[in-house]
């Protein structure tokens, strides 16, 4: 990718109203550049400091901000603290007048709720559990659409030091069971129906289904209960949560964090990335079943913010519905991913709409192509708001890379690492790579937001995570840095082929694709070729009638932009890409799905009957 020059520039009095340059400037920086080397160098004390800029508030001090005694892996936070999430999210701000919750529903009812209604709902709740025997340490599970009750939920469980398991509920019954079991939940919250572009779609019966045979209690009502409910003081380290990865390969990973963690990271990505002020709205397009629906909620909520959750298709009852919402609820930051970015962009017509109350984009998932960026910058931020790109995820529940809104960007860039965040870009053999070089995304030093482990292996965590090179995060992704400090992502390390000698990642040549008028979406693949060692196969959705014409100018559109020897050994048509619910595309089950190998466990796909167009080797 060969990103164009500078396309946002903030100007100097705005750079002075953020909440980062008022905590550099409160800790005695006077740039961005000395501010980000103390928080890598430094992070025993960057992080003691966000806490209080966080303004978290503990039951009992931390005596120790980290304890790497037993080796970085195993890093504990905050030693000694007590405090819990739901003080900080929801009790202190329960007499606040301002909405914690906007919402909407797929076939056009709104409203709000205040914090001081949640509050009492939430304390309703934990009562009601509690009549249940359930408390610190058991796992209670929600499956859910993303509607305001999933906030009691989450809330009431933390409340009581019970460990929340947030599920999708688009999932099938089989990736339900197996995140069921695989927690040992013993209750799991159900609706009846989900709403889906108009039609009515069973939920408890698949809930149903999912619980055969395991001793979970379902759940989808409550009994009336007294609203006083005192909130449990837990130790730092204590369990909030356990968040299943999307399981692109193997058995889905139970990741598990904690009260302290968990919050300060939350907290500091929506107050220095997304610069968090008073009157905002925000809203992300995700759902409570992956870490951007939790992450939203605790990081909004401890500095008493306002969410805005939507439960529907976005583009229901027509492509425009987004653009819609914002006008409707005076939304200030919108987050989405590359991919509904790329649909809409072909279908919807934001002009139509007043977006003016926008003041930040954001943007997470998988890399961009340059043009839908451009589009999503300038049609809907008006070239005045900028894409804040996040790059992390749900091991960490946060971001490793991100811009700060005092910074310029270039397209697609995610800007570089994060504050507290002591990342680098290495080879294979762990060496810092220069810039202008790919290379794999690892994080040298812990941070108080990685997971604890993976639920009930140990092992596998340390093979996952920590076995590549010796005491780094080894996070998967192949990134690289430009001359000019520009941090881009170009998709997963796993992914990534080795075409006549030079690695490359598939978003890089997918880009290149895309940039073909006729070509909508694209996907690519390394397949065994004796020659090259691996080349490429590349699948397109069109938005016309594919001819072979038209898939040799596509071809040759590639090679225009990325040179002869990455002219594709096939490129084919197909109606759509198999994708996870929060955008990303499944290159894996695309490639085993190609030659012809088990495809093994499906439950992350949205649409798994896509696969169905892709092989074995072509065949539709």
């Amino acid at each position: 990718m060969n990103p164009a020059n500078w396309i946002w520039k903030p100007n100097p009095q705005e750079i002075q109203r953020t909440n980062v340059w008022r905590f550099l400037t409160r800790l005695g920086f006077t740039n961005q550049q000395d501010f980000l080397r103390w928080s890598h160098e430094s992070i025993e004390d960057f992080w003691r400091e966000m806490a209080e800029e966080a303004r978290i508030e503990w039951f009992v001090p931390f005596e120790r901000v980290l304890d790497a005694s037993r080796g970085p892996e195993w890093t504990q936070w905050f030693s000694g603290g007590r405090l819990n999430i739901v003080h900080n999210c929801l009790d202190r701000h329960c007499t606040s007048t301002q909405p914690a919750i906007l919402w909407e529903r797929e076939k056009g009812d709104t409203g709000a709720i205040s914090f001081d209604q949640l509050s009492r709902d939430v304390q309703r709740l934990a009562n009601y559990l509690k009549s249940l025997g359930y408390g610190q340490g058991d796992r209670v599970a929600l499956c859910m659409p993303m509607v305001p009750e999933v906030v009691t939920i989450l809330y009431a469980c933390l409340k009581l030091g019970i460990v929340a398991v947030p599920i999708f509920a688009g999932f099938g019954a089989g990736a339900i069971a197996t995140r069921l079991a695989d927690s040992g939940a013993l209750a799991v919250f159900t609706t009846g129906t989900l709403e889906r572009r108009g039609k009515i779609l069973p939920l408890e019966e698949k809930v149903r289904k999912a619980a055969e045979g395991l001793p979970v209690r379902i759940v989808t009502a409550w009994e009336d209960a007294p609203t006083s409910c005192e909130t449990v003081a837990l130790d730092s380290e204590a369990t909030a949560m356990l968040l299943y990865t999307s399981g692109t390969s193997g058995k889905p990973k139970g990741t598990v964090h904690t009260h302290a963690g968990t919050l300060v990271q939350t907290a500091k990505e929506i107050w220095l990335a997304f610069d968090h002020r008073p009157d905002d709205r925000f809203f992300w397009l995700s759902d409570i079943g992956w870490m951007m629906g939790p992450w939203m909620i605790l990081g909004t909520h401890n500095f008493g913010g306002t969410i805005f959750l939507y439960d529907g298709a976005p583009d229901y009852p027509g492509p425009d519905r987004l653009w819609q919402m914002i006008e409707r609820h005076g939304i200030t930051t919108i987050g989405v991913s590359p991919t509904a970015i790329r649909s809409l962009m072909r279908s919807s017509d934001p002009s139509r709409y007043s977006l003016h109350t926008l003041r930040l984009l954001g943007s997470t998932g998988e890399p961009w192509d340059e043009t839908s960026y451009r589009w999503f910058f300038e049609n809907i931020g008006g070239t005045r708001c900028p894409i804040i790109n996040i790059c992390g995820g749900t091991e960490i529940i946060g971001s490793f890379l991100f811009p700060l809104p005092i910074q310029p960007l270039k397209a697609c860039t995610v800007g570089g690492p994060a504050p507290g965040m002591d990342v680098d870009i290495v080879d294979d053999s762990g060496t810092a790579v220069p810039a202008g070089q790919m290379g794999y995304l690892v994080c040298k030093k812990p941070s108080p937001s990685m997971t604890r482990g993976v639920w009930g292996d140990p092992a596998r965590y340390l093979e996952a995570y920590w076995s590549k090179w010796p005491g780094m995060w080894h996070h998967g992704d192949w990134v690289m840095r430009d001359w000019d400090g520009c941090w881009y992502v170009h998709g997963r390390a796993d992914e990534s082929m080795n075409v006549a000698g030079r690695k490359v990642g598939p978003g890089e040549i997918e880009e290149a694709l895309i940039e073909h008028p006729s070509v909508l979406e694209a996907a690519v693949i390394g397949v065994p070729d004796e020659i090259k060692g691996e080349a490429i196969v590349g699948f397109v959705v069109l938005n016309e009638h594919p001819t072979p014409e038209l898939l040799n100018d596509a071809a040759a559109k590639l090679v225009d932009v990325m040179g002869p020897m990455f002219n594709p050994k096939a490129l084919l048509p197909v109606r759509e890409l198999p994708k996870t619910q929060s955008g990303k595309i499944l290159r894996r089950l695309i490639r085993q799905k190609y030659l012809g190998e088990p495809l093994g466990d499906l439950s992350t796909a949205q649409n798994p009957a896509a696969l169905d167009q892709f092989g074995p080797s072509g065949t539709s």
